[in-house]
């Protein structure tokens, strides 16, 4: 009984201090507001997962969150394709990084992929070879198809813009990283993808790569939709 009353004491002072918070009473630092819009070049946090949720419904907070990416975004007009309809996409054209080619992109994913550059694979770069990215290399990102491109099943992520296969990098220094050359290896480069995987899957909801199936050998696939897979 004891326990109970201290767990209603606990949980309404949480309740106060979020109307507080929500009221504007008390003033907290912007990537601790659950309130304020998500900062990409802010550093990620616990709060971070909880505001890239809230984007998938809300068309101008994820425009708002995108306007502090630094990505170059083109609004594509929505396509009305009957088995894959396209709404509010955009072609992401690249920002700090360059890309191989430009791609389509939900909102959320282009969001979660300027967190991806800024917090995760820039990071990794400077901590294995003391230099950045330059470009991002990969395999595309809306097909309209099912998964693995099967007669039957659920439609790929792929299919709603939500979903990258990023095949490697580009360094500064002009070296190429190559998922499909360089994951199998025990070297720097190795330890470089490792750590990009590693990085994305604090961004994304899913990312699979080679040590999930032979078919993700070749490349990371990353992507913004309902579950929750890091492999």
């Amino acid at each position: 009984m004891r326990f109970v009353r201290v767990l209603l004491v606990l949980l309404l002072m949480v309740g106060v201090a979020g109307v507080s918070v929500w009221r504007g009473w008390i003033s907290l630092p912007p990537q601790w507001n659950p309130w304020a819009p998500l900062d990409v070049k802010a550093k990620p946090n616990l709060l971070t997962r909880y505001k890239l949720m809230l984007l998938r419904d809300d068309s101008q907070l994820c425009e708002q969150a995108l306007s502090s990416s630094g990505l170059r975004v083109a609004p594509q007009a929505d396509s009305p394709d009957a088995k894959c309809p396209l709404n509010e996409a955009l072609r992401v054209q690249g920002g700090n990084v360059a890309l191989s080619s430009s791609f389509l992109a939900s909102c959320r994913l282009a969001v979660s992929f300027a967190l991806f550059e800024h917090h995760a694979l820039q990071p990794a770069a400077q901590t294995v070879y003391w230099q950045a990215v330059t470009r991002v290399d990969h395999l595309g990102s809306f097909a309209c198809r099912n998964v693995y491109g099967r007669e039957n099943g659920r439609l790929s992520q792929h299919a709603t813009a939500n979903a990258l296969d990023i095949a490697g990098f580009r360094l500064a220094d002009g070296r190429s990283i190559s998922v499909l050359k360089d994951w199998p290896k025990d070297n720097q480069d190795a330890r470089f993808l490792r750590q990009v995987r590693d990085g994305a899957c604090d961004v994304f909801s899913v990312v699979l790569g080679p040590d999930y199936n032979a078919a993700h050998r070749n490349h990371f696939h990353v992507d913004v939709g309902p579950w929750w897979v890091c492999r």
